[in-house]
């Protein structure tokens, strides 16, 4: 797996929708960003690279928001003061990862005014780029209350009004008047219709061709969004990016080589991303969670599975990755898998996450010693829920792990 083919249109449209799950309320928000974007940018006559580019960009563009209160800010007003820190995290998230790397700086400022862009030394098409970021993002909380309703086309009026009163200040002219002549269509709105949005949005992937990643851009895009989901708590800081060094580090210990072993790497930076859906009043609570507050916890796992599914075709990561939580009396979720189904791969995974989680302090308890974790660990073998073998690997390097748990080893 030097290498691989993978579809990154199609990739980016998947992780979107991890993204889009901490919205809740406004699910699609970022594919519906990237297609008024996308028209926008049609409407200036802008290149098909273009247009292409600032449409995943769109997708993207929220990419440093991992926390809900924070996005309800966000789509409470057209201005926030809060808004850069997502902005700031969004751009270093993107900076680090090669494939995306071209959109950062535009992500960086796509919430600052037309007027202040105007101040700074990007370049034009930049300070053009992040403003359009920003007015399809205010387009959508301003037609947020009226989606799937008809009523849109009532209040559609009274939203350019409001937008152009912006002119000069939050939004460029130029941009604001290409809008204002889409509005007039009822197509434009309609087209924000979730069942249309989804095809509209995998129609023009079609003629996306495949790219060839090195592993290593991969895996960056992999850790931008575990980056994201860790995001989430500061007491699950850098937790995917540990747990996937202590899964890559004990497959090796059982042989295990070449692509399995990058795409179990991956499987751990991505277990996660089911959480972004999950609330960080749940993630951090002190105490114990009600049935509800534990159904919602539970079913991160198989959101994890699913959204795995749409970016690696004809891969294991969904199911090492989604499989995380199983265990080898049938009882765990999301599938009740019998032990005989679950790869040695979905064990290992398990065994990291836990000892990890364990090692690092939560709100309701500090990290625990090592001698602690190993006698948890070896219960669970003894209660028939722990893979033996993979606690035994581990429990033969068990200081080493420790220190990777702990964070105090840097990724390869």
């Amino acid at each position: 797996m030097d290498s691989q083919h993978i579809d990154l249109h199609r990739a980016i449209i998947a992780l979107t929708c991890a993204l889009d799950l901490v919205g809740i309320d406004e699910v699609k928000h970022g594919k519906r960003v990237a297609m008024m974007a996308w028209h926008i940018g049609g409407k200036l006559a802008w290149s098909a690279e273009d247009r292409l580019s600032i449409l995943q960009a769109g997708m993207l563009h929220d990419c440093g928001v991992a926390k809900i209160r924070e996005h309800r800010h966000l789509t409470e007003s057209l201005e926030w003061d809060g808004a850069e820190a997502h902005c700031q995290r969004g751009e270093e998230y993107l900076r680090a990862c090669p494939p995306l790397s071209h959109l950062a700086e535009e992500i960086r400022y796509h919430h600052t005014r037309w007027e202040k862009l105007q101040q700074t030394a990007l370049s034009a098409r930049t300070r053009l780029r992040a403003n359009l970021l920003f007015l399809a993002d205010r387009i959508d909380v301003l037609q947020a209350p009226y989606l799937a309703s008809e009523q849109i086309l009532i209040a559609a009026p009274k939203i350019v009004e409001r937008l152009q009163s912006y002119s000069g200040s939050l939004f460029c002219p130029e941009l604001l008047d290409a809008f204002a002549d889409l509005a007039q269509s009822q197509a434009f709105w309609l087209a924000m219709d979730p069942d249309y949005l989804d095809e509209d949005l995998r129609n023009l992937g079609n003629h996306v061709p495949l790219e060839t990643l090195p592993y290593p851009d991969l895996r960056e895009i992999a850790r931008l969004f575990s980056r994201v989901v860790d995001a989430k708590s500061p007491y699950t800081e850098l937790h995917s990016e540990r747990v996937a060094q202590i899964a890559r580090r004990l497959a090796q210990s059982f042989g295990i080589d070449g692509a399995n072993l990058e795409q179990v790497e991956i499987a751990g930076l991505l277990h996660d991303i089911g959480k972004l859906r999950v609330s960080e009043d749940i993630i951090d609570k002190p105490g114990s969670l009600t049935a509800e507050e534990r159904a919602c916890m539970q079913r991160h796992s198989y959101d994890t599975y699913r959204i795995l599914q749409r970016v690696f075709v004809d891969s294991k990561i969904p199911e090492w990755a989604g499989l995380h939580h199983e265990n080898l009396r049938g009882e765990g979720y999301p599938f009740k898998t019998a032990a005989t189904a679950l790869p040695l791969e979905c064990r290992i995974i398990s065994v990291a996450d836990i000892f990890q989680a364990l090692a690092q302090s939560r709100p309701y308890r500090v990290g625990m010693p090592l001698a602690e974790i190993i006698a948890y660990l070896e219960r669970r073998v003894a209660d028939g829920v722990l893979d033996a073998g993979v606690v035994e690997k581990l429990k033969a390097e068990a200081e080493d792990y420790y220190h990777l748990a702990q964070g105090e080893f840097c990724p390869e």
